[in-house]
């Protein structure tokens, strides 16, 4: 069993920055592909950044390329996601979330492809 809890969420203004936290506990952090997800009110959970515990290159949904940047601190077991240039539309609740595989698939933003969840952080951006 994977415990993940997210943390970093906030308000800020149109141009801000936040940075998420996501802290893995309960088993060896390695052999997972480590996602960010995110849902606004009324639509669907949506894949943002993908990265494998062990290294490899990253997924990032179009429309956060560039703006946001996932990392992680595999000696802390702690997931990032460092958000530049927030916009409104960014806002929504954002979650981390673990699958064990050999790597993170092109498809990485599949809400099934996952097995394990943290709780939710909250991202407010202001226009």
């Amino acid at each position: 069993q994977v415990q993940l809890v997210e943390s970093g969420g906030g308000s800020v203004q149109t141009g801000g920055s936040l940075r998420l936290s996501c802290a893995a506990s309960g088993a060896t952090y390695r052999g997972y592909c480590m996602g960010w997800f995110r849902q606004a009110p009324g639509k669907e959970r949506e894949g943002v950044a993908a990265s494998y515990t062990s290294g490899g290159w990253p997924y990032y949904v179009d429309s956060v390329k560039g703006r946001f940047t996932i990392s992680q601190d595999n000696a802390k077991n702690t997931l990032y996601l460092q958000m530049n240039s927030l916009k409104p539309e960014d806002t929504a609740m954002y979650y981390c979330a673990a699958a064990a595989l050999f790597f993170c698939p092109a498809d990485f933003s599949r809400p099934t492809l996952y097995d394990y969840w943290g709780q939710g952080t909250q991202v407010t951006v202001s226009s």
